[in-house]
């Protein structure tokens, strides 16, 4: 499989300094795992993508194709170091079920491990592992354990290095063993009995580049040995230029299983091809077809250019990941992370399409003052092609900037850049907008990329239209939300209060969590806090009725607050359900009582007691029916007291008990921190990688001595 002609990836290039320690760490977890191959991601600065930067065991171009990683994105990469854990992968039905992405892209027999670096005081990245086809695809506990000490362990070196490992441009790929040359002395030995027997023999190195062949093989080939050796067969010889060769190539290589095949020679000569693999290379079988009736068991194929098969599997991964994205900085980042390095490309600009003008939504790889000189240009511009391409519905590619001159003469000096992609977006027959990817060197377009690129353009247009429909309701859902939060919370003597919301990570709606306080006279208070079933402008137009519900009501005991509050929205039937919890503190009795709508029971902590979860009874979901009942919880609250109250996103981690998450972040109570400083601390016990999976909202209360 060759590497793309305008990135390639040579061994043992990256990034300068002390890279040593790095590569013996990942030749070390690979030999001691009996993995096949393995690589290292790490952080980049923006701490938005995860960086390539070290494989072993693998074709150039898979490290080519995977250099760059979104931390969101679905793939066991990303979920390892987001949710700080191991991810075991076992067979190609669990990659298809868990991570359809990765299974898309890499559509082999193996076993993956992805394990967070994780260091002292912070995660750096991400060890993965590959083992061949002949695993079981089972792992066990001893295993598991065995993996993260090996990722610790990896940290350890990047630590030890002062944590100044910076992810390259470009991965390096480095051997795993040097067994050819510990077999040096029997070389001659080796030809001389591969050259006596009948077949055709070739040695190909991990990259698909021939090391060695018979003359026997030479002959079947067709080829003088000289023309063939450091090649790749399907570039020296032009009738394996085949999807299909390729790919054969490509699972010998990461499932490490036997691949046989047929191909022709032509005009008619079959050959029967094995190839058998190991760490360190392929060893290749030839042998004619003996008689014309063999021959024609298979039918000749016409011979077509076509792209290479790992640019179509990049294609089939680039168009999963494009039906995945949310909005428009979601598609930017992926044309950034993703498609600028499928097809070798340094930057691009992406528009839209807006009142007659192409506004720009993104870029990478511009200076602000180019993009201001682009931004808001007229759809008939002569300034450059963008316009009419999309009104034209053609794509333009210009090799060099002499090709592009030709026909706008004032569009090369705008940037410096020295080949363009000029690509219109068309969404169900509509302009959306218009893609432009550009290079930093002349840049021939093949037949091939161009069909592509065009095809490309077409989901990216698509994702783009579904982008700005998600931001714009997104963005009305957020100002609602944000108009019907209280903008502060009143001040009561003898209570400290803190309050917070944070919205879910990648991928979500804004949703209906909400919190209040409400001041009822100089010693007593209200306290709620809420979540509304959905992540929708619903959702938040719900939350603001259910607030001014408990508003109408506050002051009540707290099962008559609950219970009216649920005649409201029985009334209202908005087909959704709301959890619900109301606390009544009555700073003169040193009290509070609580009454819970099938919400998550609160953290308490009195001065001088371990703190806990409060055991509080709690009653049905507001909007399952009327008339039903809500049990009073009545705990005391002296001097000193801290009450949490917090939605479920606070709780509901992926792989985790919520019951021993509540207990675990009880804990944070014991300090007595002040209460902004106690929500961080909870917030970053539940996620400390950020990216929670669904809204929070904590409301954080401390009875104080009144001034």
């Amino acid at each position: 499989m060759p590497a793309d002609p305008n990135g390639p990836v040579t061994e043992g290039s990256g990034a300068p300094g002390d890279t040593e320690p790095l590569d013996e760490a990942l030749v070390g977890a690979v030999r001691r795992t009996g993995a096949s191959a393995g690589g290292i991601f790490l952080l980049d600065e923006t701490r938005r993508l995860l960086c390539l930067t070290v494989a072993c065991g693998l074709p150039v171009d898979v490290a080519v194709s995977w250099r760059r990683v979104a931390v969101t994105s679905p793939v066991p990469i990303g979920e390892a170091f987001r949710e700080d854990r191991l991810v075991w992968v076992g067979s190609p039905e669990e990659m298809a079920r868990s991570y359809p992405h990765t299974a898309a892209a890499m559509p082999y027999r193996f076993a993956f491990a992805a394990v967070p670096l994780a260091g002292r005081n912070r995660n750096w990245g991400v060890l993965f592992l590959v083992w061949p086809a002949n695993h079981s695809g089972r792992v066990s506990p001893r295993e598991r354990g065995h993996f993260v000490s090996l990722g610790r362990r990896v940290a350890r070196v990047i630590e030890d290095a002062g944590g100044t490992v910076v992810p390259p441009d470009q991965p390096r790929v480095i051997p795993v063993s040097a067994a050819s040359e510990r077999r040096a002395t029997a070389a001659q030995a080796a030809v001389d009995c591969a050259e006596r027997l009948p077949e055709g023999f070739v040695a190909l190195d991990l990259q698909g580049r021939i090391t060695f062949l018979t003359s026997r093989a030479a002959d079947l080939l067709g080829l003088d040995p000289d023309r063939l050796l450091g090649t790749q067969p399907w570039q020296s010889l032009p009738w394996m230029d085949q999807i299909q060769v390729e790919d054969h190539y490509r699972a010998a290589v990461i499932s490490r299983e036997v691949v046989s095949f047929p191909v022709l020679r032509p005009p008619a000569n079959w050959l029967d091809v094995e190839l058998h693999p190991d760490s360190s290379g392929i060893s290749v079988r030839i042998t004619p077809r003996s008689t014309q009736a063999e021959s024609t068991r298979a039918t000749a194929a016409p011979s077509v250019p076509a792209a290479s098969v790992g640019r179509l599997y990049q294609l089939v991964h680039l168009a999963a990941a494009l039906t995945e994205v949310v909005g428009v900085q979601d598609v930017v980042d992926l044309i950034a992370v993703q498609i600028l390095p499928a097809f070798g490309a340094d930057s691009m600009v992406l528009s839209a399409a807006d009142a007659g003008r192409l506004k720009i939504t993104g870029h990478y790889g511009y200076d602000q003052r180019t993009i201001e000189r682009l931004d808001g240009l007229r759809l008939d511009t002569r300034l450059t092609p963008a316009g009419e391409a999309l009104v034209s519905g053609t794509p333009s590619f210009f090799a060099d900037p002499g090709e592009l001159a030709r026909h706008y003469p004032d569009a090369p000096r705008i940037s410096g850049k020295q080949a363009w992609a000029f690509l219109p977006l068309v969404s169900s027959g509509r302009p959306v907008g218009c893609c432009i990817l550009t290079y930093q060197r002349p840049h021939t377009f093949t037949a091939d990329e161009r069909a592509v690129l065009t095809s490309l353009a077409g989901l990216i247009a698509q994702a783009l239209d579904r982008a700005r429909l998600y931001d714009a309701k997104h963005g009305l859902a957020h100002t609602l939300q944000q108009a019907l939060l209280p903008r502060s919370l009143p001040a009561l003597p003898g209570l400290e209060v803190a309050a917070r919301y944070l919205p879910a990570g990648h991928g979500m709606d804004i949703g209906g969590d909400f919190y209040d306080l409400i001041r009822l006279d100089e010693d007593t208070a209200a306290a709620v806090i809420g979540d509304v079933q959905g992540h929708n402008v619903a959702a938040a137009a719900l939350m603001g009725q259910v607030r001014t519900a408990v508003h109408a009501t506050a002051g009540s005991r707290p099962d008559e607050v609950l219970a009216r509050t649920n005649r409201v929205l029985a009334d209202l039937e908005p087909d959704l359900l709301v959890s619900c919890l109301y606390a009544h503190v009555d700073l003169a009795r040193r009290q509070v009582s609580l009454a819970s709508a099938g919400h998550v029971a609160p953290l308490l902590h009195h001065p001088g007691r371990p703190p806990t979860v409060l055991d509080i009874e709690p009653g049905p979901l507001l909007g399952v029916g009327v008339d039903l009942p809500y049990p009073i919880t009545t705990a005391p609250m002296p001097l000193g007291t801290t009450l949490a109250l917090y939605t479920d996103g606070l709780v509901e981690i992926p792989g985790s008990d919520i019951d021993r998450v509540a207990g675990e972040l009880a804990q944070y109570l014991a300090g007595e921190p002040e209460p902004d400083r106690l929500i961080d601390d909870l917030v970053h016990h539940s996620w400390p990688r950020g990216h929670p999976t669904d809204d929070i909202a904590v409301l954080v209360l401390r009875a104080v001595e009144a001034l």
